[in-house]
């Protein structure tokens, strides 16, 4: 089994950047896609963005389209969320997640394996 534990989150104003890091253990994720959620209070947990196996592959979400950008560095077995002009409803706890079927799309039931989550808070 996998262990995700997730770091970088922050309070931050609105336009500014945060980097997002998910660092895995107890097994390597080099050959699974993974993928960022977020949940906001009240909300339904919702895509972000996710990234295949070898990281030559994304898909966004279009709300966050040309603003952020999911990457990976497998000998390091970690997943990183690099987020830039953030909006006040970007404000949400993140999480990293594990694909078990191979897919790189939106449903959170592609996914087996989740971290804590980190919290990203933007001011205006």
């Amino acid at each position: 089994q996998v262990q995700l534990v997730e770091s970088g989150g922050g309070l931050v104003q609105a336009g500014g950047s945060l980097r997002l890091s998910c660092a895995a253990s107890g097994r390597a994720i080099s050959l699974y896609v993974m993928a960022w959620f977020r949940q906001a209070p009240g909300k339904e947990r919702e895509f972000v963005a996710s990234i295949s196996a070898s990281g030559s592959s994304t898909y966004d979400a279009d709300s966050v389209k040309g603003r952020f950008t999911i990457s990976r560095d497998n000998a390091k077995n970690t997943l990183y969320l690099q987020m830039n002009s953030l909006k006040v409803e970007d404000t949400a706890v993140y999480y990293c997640a594990r694909s078990w079927v191979g897919r790189m799309g939106p449903s959170r039931s592609d996914y087996d394996s989740w971290g804590q989550g980190t919290q990203v808070t933007v001011s205006s």
